[in-house]
C-alpha cells in the first residue's frame, strides 16, 4: 500500500473504456506519459506550455494509482485509454522527441493541494471545442505566449492553493498488502484504514468511530471492519484481507469524490500521528528525539547528511544537520523542521529501512522497524529486541532471559521493564517506541563492543502521540 504518493516504476493501462473486453498493457511510468503528452498537445507549443499540460496528466495518473479507482472497483488495471474517462493513449504511438524528453525531466512530480495528500486529479481539457473547470491545453499557449511559467500557468486554472512536489521516489507499488490484517497488527496500512474508515462513518454512521486511529489493529477496529463488511456484504470476520481493503477504499473514493477538481482527500494532519509539531532550535520533546534518530540514520547512507546527536535536544548541531539534510534533498535551508521537511525526513529513513534485510547481526544493532512493538506483535523485529535484552542482561542480570521467538509476550514486557527502570527512562514497558529502540540498541552496542554504560546516559523523552 502507498503512504505517501511515490512513482510508480510500471502502470497498466485499459485499452477501452473500464467495462469493455478490450485488452490490458503495461508501460513504465515515464514512457506511459511520454505516450499521452504526444496524444493530446503538440510539441510545437511553448516550453511552459508544455510542462504545465504533462504536469497535470502526471497528477491524473497518480491520483488515479494512489487512490486504487479502478483496481478498488474490481478491475484489474490503473487507468483507461478512454478520454470519456482518463486521458488519451494511443498504443505502440510514436513519441515527440521534445516531449519525451520534458517527461524524463519532470515525470517525478506532480501537484497537490498543500493541506491534502493525494496528487490532484488535475481536470483538463482542450478550452476550444471542450471547456471544463481544469486546464484548458490551447489557454495554456497563450498563457506561455504572455510569459508565464508552467507553475503560473497552472495557478491560473487550479488557483493558487496549488503545491508542485518534485524529485518524488520511485517505487514499486503494490496496491494492497500482501498478508491480511488483523487484531494484533499494527503499523502505517492499519493506520490508514482506521482513518478510511472513520471518515466512512459520516456517512454510514453504522459503522463505529475507532479511537484512538494509532495504526494499532484493536479491538474497535475489529467492531468498525466488522460492521463495514456486514453493511457493504462481505464476510464479517474482522480481517482486512483484499477484498475488504478495496471495499474500504472504493467507499471512501465515493464519499471523498477523489475524481473531482474539488476533491476533499486524506489531510496530512490525518495520515500520520508521528509528526509532533514545528522544530526548532531551541526545542526539547520527543519529537526532537525522534527527528535526531532518523537523521542519525539517515546520515550513515548519505556522506551529504551531517550526524547529530539523539539527546532530545535541538541544538546548534542538529540544526546544522537538518540544514544538511535539507540542502541534499533540494529544499529551503532554513533549520526548521515543518510539516513537509518532516515528511521528507520520515521518507527517507523509511526508504533506507526498506531497502534493508531485518535480521539480527551480531554487533549491528538494526534501526527501529517502523512499527511500535507492544503486547502480541510477532515478528523479526520482536526477535531482535528479544535478542538484544537477552545480550544485555548477561551484563545487569536484573533482566530476566527470554525465549527468543518473536513473539512480545509476558516476558519481554518484564524484561523491557526492567531495562527501564535499571535505566531510569520515563517509558512504557508495553511499548517500544523509536527512543526506547534507541536506548537499548545503543546499550547492546556498548556492551559489545566492550564500552561503558554510564548512568544518565540515554535520554529520556516519551513519544506521547505513539
Amino acid at each position: 500500500m502507498i503512504e505517501y504518493p511515490t512513482i510508480p516504476e510500471n502502470i497498466v493501462i485499459h485499452l477501452g473504456p473500464p467495462s469493455s473486453d478490450a485488452p490490458n498493457v503495461t508501460e513504465t511510468f515515464a514512457d506511459y506519459i511520454k505516450n499521452v503528452a504526444s496524444s493530446e498537445i503538440y510539441p510545437t507549443w511553448p516550453r511552459e506550455a508544455l510542462i504545465a499540460n504533462i504536469l497535470a496528466q502526471i497528477s491524473v495518473a497518480l491520483n488515479r494509482v494512489y487512490t486504487q479507482y479502478y483496481r478498488s472497483a474490481g478491475y484489474d488495471f490503473d487507468i483507461t485509454s478512454s478520454i470519456a474517462n482518463d486521458q488519451s493513449y494511443v498504443y505502440q504511438r510514436n513519441i515527440f522527441s521534445n516531449i519525451s524528453e520534458l517527461v524524463d525531466e519532470i515525470f517525478d512530480s506532480y501537484l497537490k493541494r498543500p493541506e491534502f495528500i493525494e496528487p490532484l486529479y488535475a481536470t483538463f481539457c482542450d478550452g476550444v471545442e471542450v471547456t471544463c473547470p481544469g486546464l484548458s491545453q490551447w489557454g495554456s499557449v497563450e498563457l506561455a505566449d504572455s510569459g508565464l511559467s508552467a507553475f503560473e500557468i497552472l495557478q491560473n486554472y487550479y488557483g493558487t492553493n496549488l503545491e508542485l512536489i518534485e524529485n518524488v521516489e520511485i517505487a514499486d507499488i503494490d496496491a494492497a498488502p500482501n498478508t491480511t490484517l488483523s487484531e494484533g497488527d499494527t503499523g502505517r496500512d492499519v493506520e490508514l484504514m482506521q482513518r478510511k474508515l472513520n471518515r466512512i462513518s459520516v456517512n454510514y454512521p453504522g459503522i463505529p468511530k475507532i479511537y484512538p486511529a494509532d495504526g494499532f489493529f484493536d479491538e474497535s477496529t475489529t467492531a468498525a471492519v466488522r460492521k463495514f463488511q456486514e453493511v457493504f456484504n462481505l464476510t464479517p470476520d474482522g480481517i482486512i484481507g483484499r477484498n475488504t481493503w478495496y471495499r474500504i477504499q472504493y467507499i471512501y473514493n465515493a464519499v471523498k469524490k477523489l475524481s473531482a477538481l474539488n476533491s476533499e482527500g486524506l489531510r496530512l494532519s490525518d495520515l500520520s500521528t508521528s509528526y509532533p509539531s514545528v522544530l526548532q532550535e531551541g526545542d526539547a520533546s520527543s519529537g526532537v528525539l525522534v527527528l535526531q534518530y532518523y537523521l542519525h540514520y539517515i546520515s550513515t547512507f548519505i556522506p551529504t547528511v551531517l550526524d547529530t546527536a539523539v539527546d532530545g535536544s535541538f541544538g546548534p548541531g542538529t540544526r546544522e544537520s537538518v540544514i544538511s539534510f535539507q540542502r541534499t534533498y533540494g529544499l529551503p535551508e532554513t533549520g526548521i523542521v515543518d510539516r513537509p521537511v518532516w515528511d521528507q525526513i520520515e521518507g527517507a529513513y523509511y526508504s533506507y529501512l526498506r531497502s534493508i534485510p531485518y535480521q539480527l547481526t551480531n554487533g549491528v544493532p538494526l534501526p527501529f522497524p517502523g512499527r511500535i512493538l507492544r503486547a502480541g506483535i510477532e515478528g523479526d523485529d520482536v526477535l531482535a529486541l528479544q535478542e538484544y535484552l537477552n545480550y544485555i542482561s548477561n551484563s545487569y542480570p536484573q533482566i530476566p532471559k527470554i525465549t527468543p521467538d518473536g513473539v512480545f509476550g509476558p516476558a519481554t514486557e518484564s524484561a523491557v521493564a526492567e531495562f527501564i527502570e535499571i535505566f531510569d527512562l520515563p517509558y512504557s514497558p508495553n511499548r517500544v517506541n523509536a527512543p526506547l529502540w534507541y536506548a537499548i540498541t545503543n546499550v547492546y552496542d556498548d556492551l559489545y563492543s566492550g564500552g561503558l554504560v554510564n548512568e544518565g546516559q540515554y535520554p529520556g523523552y516519551v513519544i506521547s502521540e505513539e
